[in-house]
């Protein structure tokens, strides 16, 4: 992955929520059939927890990529084909818009229908399919859910750490749903994947500061209008704020002197409101559809 060289604090966040639940998480464990994992379609590897296989341990597992309307329509073709040649099926959804949400449940529900064809076999009584939703914070876990419901019946907001506690929901007669707070790990070693994190906003907003964030967002925004897939625009900046980003003397982009003069044109000189801005109109998708990953293949060797 492309990698980064702004400097920033590193990047930790572990909440006391997070730790407790993941407690209640290995317990209930047992209990599940299947685990339907959700990322960030925009970061699909920084969203990749490093327990997931531990968790799994046996278990059917359903790959979601939520917020495919983030992301421009080649990239989700070359994940696709990325994940395919790992041996791994992902299933594309927009939990906000409802997109993929059906093609999900059905993919579940035949799980459930497997699950119960062995129990059959040994003369038990089939159930309801019990499925874990897990992924990082934000990542649209609770808004998959309530789409699935189709009425709300977990929180749903676009910020880190709603969910606190882990909660059981019926989906008709074939599915169970335990929703899960976001888990994280209590450590996060790859600091390149902690920034994508943040800049995504599937981190609580504490770990970070906002300017020396968007700093690093307008060097990866730069790195990245050399991959004409991810979807940033040429002169993106320009068109949206009206101020080019210019470089350096040593050829790299000279982000800190961009913030200074957009923030002097939109936010009376406060560069962390200009800052912040420019996240929210990353995150709210008002730069356009942009990823901030790309499958290997697809990267320069």
């Amino acid at each position: 992955m492309t990698q980064l060289s702004v400097n920033a604090p590193a990047i930790q966040w572990y909440p006391g929520h997070i730790a407790k639940a993941e407690k209640a998480l290995n317990a209930n464990l047992a209990k599940v059939d299947l685990v339907i994992e959700v990322r960030d379609a925009r970061i699909p590897l920084a969203t990749s927890h490093p327990r997931l296989q531990r968790w799994i341990s046996g278990k059917q597992h359903l790959l979601v990529l939520n917020r495919v309307d983030m992301i421009p329509p080649p990239v989700r073709q070359a994940w696709t084909a990325w994940f395919r040649a790992q041996e791994q099926t992902c299933w594309w959804c927009d939990a906000k818009a409802g997109t993929g949400v059906k093609q999900l449940q059905q993919a579940a529900i035949r799980a459930g229908e497997a699950l119960n064809a062995r129990r059959a076999g040994r003369g038990m009584k089939p159930r309801p399919v019990r499925a874990l939703m897990l992924g990082f914070p934000n990542v649209g876990k609770s808004a998959l859910i309530n789409r699935l419901v189709r009425q709300k019946v977990v929180d749903s907001a676009r910020r880190a750490g709603v969910t606190r506690s882990l909660r059981w929901v019926r989906l008709g007669q074939d599915l169970d749903l335990l929703d899960a707070p976001g888990v994280l790990p209590p450590r996060l070693d790859d600091q390149q994947s902690a920034l994508r994190l943040a800049l995504c906003d599937d981190i609580g907003q504490a770990a970070y500061d906002n300017e020396a964030a968007a700093l690093a967002f307008l060097q990866l925004l730069s790195l990245l209008e050399a991959q004409p897939a991810a979807g940033v625009a040429p002169g993106l900046l320009e068109k949206r704020y009206g101020i080019p980003l210019g470089a350096l003397g040593g050829g790299g982009p000279d982000v800190e002197g961009w913030l200074a003069a957009a923030a002097d044109r939109h936010t009376s000189g406060d560069s962390l409101r200009m800052a912040t801005k420019v996240l929210d109109d990353f995150r709210c998708a008002r730069l356009g559809a942009i990823a901030l990953e790309l499958p290997a293949l697809a990267l320069p060797s």
